[in-house]
């Protein structure tokens, strides 16, 4: 009985400790996910507004 479960706790805890370090590298892969988004998000916004700019500058030609 005894050796059945110290067998269970090491099974326990080297499962234990491949979760620890899936968890590990899904963060890491989060944090590069959510710098990769930001830099989109910046990307977009600059040409939103350099179209918005232009848009501009297409109705200030045709006003004058």
């Amino acid at each position: 009985m005894r050796e059945q479960l110290e067998q269970r706790l090491n099974e326990l805890k080297a499962e234990f400790e491949a979760g620890q370090k899936m968890l590990t590298e899904l963060e890491a892969k989060k944090s590069e996910l959510q710098a990769t988004l930001l830099r989109i998000s910046g990307a977009i916004q600059v040409i939103e507004e350099m179209l918005a700019q232009d848009a501009q500058n297409a109705e200030r030609k045709e006003q004058a």
